[in-house]
């Protein structure tokens, strides 16, 4: 089914929209859910808890790209699930190490200054995104999106560990410097 049928779906409330997320989304945002815990009972909850934020969420919302949208919502509960946990061994440490490395140069939104400035951060970020080579922004993705370790960025695109680490590093370094140049106070 297509996702125009599928968000069709959910604007006419029918429970079919769940089975078709599911049946379509369901391993996509599996993978994001476990990247960030490690605990495939707690990465369960979040895909069911994504169907449900999503049934509520559509209508009003009608999201361009369903995929993005069921993504950043298990992302969302993932990471809420993780936070509330408190525990450094969640995730092999991967979760709050990546956390920390984006601090560095991305600034904290939880003083909720405002929504335009969340929208312009995040609009800056996917235009800096679409300034980088195929690979590197995969590679920052891996890392910083789906919380996957080095090692596994490493095998995913046949790179050496250190490879990927200097990778990340440059990258970072690069965004905060275009987020400076931007005038994104840091």
């Amino acid at each position: 089914m297509q996702d125009t049928q599928i968000i069709d779906l959910y604007w006419s409330r029918d429970e079919r929209a769940i089975t078709e997320s599911q049946k379509n989304y369901g391993s996509y945002c599996y993978s994001i859910a476990y990247h960030i815990l490690y605990d495939s009972s707690d990465a369960d909850e979040c895909v069911n808890d994504t169907w449900f934020r999503a049934w509520n969420a559509m209508p009003p919302k009608r999201p361009n790209r369903l995929s993005l949208f069921l993504g950043a919502i298990t992302r969302n509960l993932s990471l809420d699930r993780w936070k509330g946990k408190h525990a450094m061994k969640r995730g092999n440490g991967e979760t709050m190490l990546a956390l920390d490395e984006l601090a560095e140069c991305v600034p904290d939104r939880h003083n909720t200054e405002d929504a335009v400035e969340t929208a312009e951060l995040e609009r800056l970020l996917n235009r800096f995104l679409h300034t980088l080579p195929e690979r590197e922004c995969n590679v920052f993705l891996r890392r910083y999106w789906y919380v996957e370790e080095y090692g596994e960025i490493a095998e995913r695109y046949g790179m050496k560990l250190n490879t990927v680490k200097t990778t990340l590093f440059r990258t970072r370094n690069r965004l905060k410097q275009f987020l400076e140049k931007e005038g994104i106070v840091l």
